[in-house]
């Protein structure tokens, strides 16, 4: 190669790189600087760049992805050229104008990177965590979301296609950023938008026939709208809403597991307050209805009816004068008697629920109080603060714990330190239900046994894998989610559960699974994965 007086004479081992690059990481001094780090090196050395991921996936999962994505989202125009490799393609930047030539584009692509990818995550940018419409700097949420399915489940980081669909912005605060990288447009009508999407999505699966496509952080109707299109023509699914719900749902399989071994409590004596009413929330309350109605015999009336739905006005009821959107039409309560019930003391008081879910992006919305009333109502209160990033959390573990007198069954959307109980020698430590637990194994499953469409079966199937694959030392620290050291190992049976539920229900189009026993999915679902040792 000619290369002999062009670079230092020693020879660095791969674990002697990682030491390096790992010292060099936490010697920055915020998580930006060590976002932006970590995007220059993925784009340097990609295999170092998985390597220390998968070996610090607990410390750095949170710079990659939530909360630091969302601070890098808020900057990326700013900082997009510091980041991006000037002969490395990022993904896809798709325009209102692009859609044309839409086939050739996605073409050059694949020309260019000279490999067909396994699976898309898009976004249009216009709800991006808690943080609102950021237009084409939601483009980190699609890449870091591609970057945990490859450090979560082995999927080869040449086959993940990040996309932003770049239609525009209502946020004026980028419209008049003269760094804004973006088109400077308003977003589109709606009619205009499906039309759109209907245009990009054919291009998609016409250039590449088999693959996975998940869309992240649309808009609650637009999310909506596009699951109902779409998710029995093509293979697809939306994170926010059934990745967020079958994480969850695990969670809650588990928390209701011990509250009925430790406190008698019966399934059909539970009563869940959802604060907030978007799409992640209403998609999780749909996974738990359908788990209560398949798994344990409850008529569609009986499980809807444990449900009550909280949104800035207050409990959804059939009565509350105001047009509701379509996706809270559902929930809406006829039982209120015409009383209308605005805050969540209130809600608390009226419904005496056994489980509060926040999916609000209000931080502090569960207060000293609302956790006193949850901790006097019952023996071991469920809550789950699901909000990102931290910020936004309905209250944090350690409110929790001193406002229920250390009773509360947790679990967050975004990770909180351990808790000292006060005067003992105990430590206790947070359930994190986040939905990494749940979207690389499922992505991973459907990649391979390709079924026909991501089906309910197949979500419910991924959840119970989920909430089963605690370890006996897990269950024994009271823990709802498994180590997040093991999630290559959680994966693997997310996604034979995934593969198994296809082919049980006849709508696998991968001819491999016929031939394997189920016992047979693990070994081979292993073998499939992409490893930085291996590459």
């Amino acid at each position: 190669m000619k290369l002999q007086g062009q670079m230092p004479a020693s020879i660095e081992r791969f674990h002697v790189q990682e030491s390096k690059a790992l010292n060099l990481l936490r010697s920055k001094h915020t998580p930006l600087d060590k976002y932006m780090f970590l995007s220059h090196l993925r784009n340097n050395n990609v295999r170092l760049f998985y390597k220390l991921i998968g070996d610090h996936i607990e410390e750095l999962a949170p710079i990659i992805y939530t909360p630091t994505v969302g601070e890098a989202c808020l900057h990326y125009s700013n900082i997009y050229p510091f980041i991006a490799s000037p002969d490395r393609i990022d993904g896809l930047y798709i325009t209102l104008d692009d859609i044309p030539q839409l086939d050739s584009i996605i073409q050059n692509y694949i020309d260019k990177s000279g490999i067909k990818p396994d699976i898309a995550v898009i976004t249009d940018g216009s709800r991006i965590l808690g943080l609102g419409d950021l237009g084409i700097n939601g483009m980190p949420i699609s890449m870091g979301k591609l970057q945990l399915y490859v450090a979560g489940a082995g999927i080869d980081p040449r086959k993940t296609l990040p996309i932003v669909l770049d239609f525009g912005t209502n946020n004026e605060k980028f419209l008049s950023d003269e760094f804004y990288l973006g088109v400077r447009q308003k977003r589109p009508t709606d009619i205009e938008f499906y039309s759109a999407m209907d245009k990009v999505l054919q291009s998609l699966t016409y250039v590449i026939p088999d693959m996975l496509i998940q869309f992240e952080d649309f808009s609650s109707e637009h999310a909506f709208g596009l699951l109902t299109e779409y998710r029995d023509q093509i293979l697809c699914f939306n994170d926010d809403i059934q990745g967020t719900g079958a994480v969850i749902l695990s969670g809650i399989i588990n928390a209701f597991r011990r509250v009925k071994e430790e406190s008698s409590v019966q399934l059909h004596d539970h009563r869940i307050v959802f604060y907030g009413a978007g799409s992640a929330a209403i998609g999780v309350a749909r996974q738990i209805q359908e788990y209560l109605q398949v798994e344990h015999g409850l008529s569609e009336a009986e499980a809807k009816n444990m449900f009550y739905i909280c949104d800035s006005k207050g409990l959804v009821t059939d009565d509350r004068g105001d047009k509701l959107v379509n996706h809270k039409v559902y929930y809406a309560r006829k039982d209120n008697r015409g009383n209308q019930y605005k805050s969540l003391e209130d809600i608390i008081d009226n419904v005496q629920p056994t489980a509060l879910i926040g999916l609000s992006s209000s931080s502090g919305a569960f207060n000293e109080n609302v956790l006193q009333k949850m901790g006097h109502l019952n023996n071991q209160p469920i809550v789950f603060p699901l909000s990102n990033p931290a910020t936004k959390a309905e209250c944090s573990f350690e409110e929790a714990m001193k406002y229920t007198n250390n009773k509360v069954i947790f679990a967050s959307g975004t990770a909180f330190p351990p808790y000292n109980i006060p005067n003992t020698d105990k430590t206790c430590h947070p359930g994190q239900g986040n939905n990494m637990y749940m979207f690389p194994g499922l992505g991973l499953g459907s990649i391979l046994s390709r079924p026909q469409s991501i089906t309910n079966r197949i979500i419910l199937s991924a959840s119970k894998a989920l909430a089963d694959s605690l370890t006996e030392e897990e269950r024994s620290k009271g823990l709802l989610y498994p180590d997040l050291k093991r999630i290559r190992d959680v994966s693997v049976s997310v996604a034979s559960a995934v593969c198994q539920q296809a082919v049980e229900d006849k709508i696998s189009t991968s001819s491999i699974f016929k031939s394997l026993h189920p016992n047979e999915y693990a070994d081979y679902i292993k073998s499939q994965m992409w490893s930085p040792e291996d590459a």
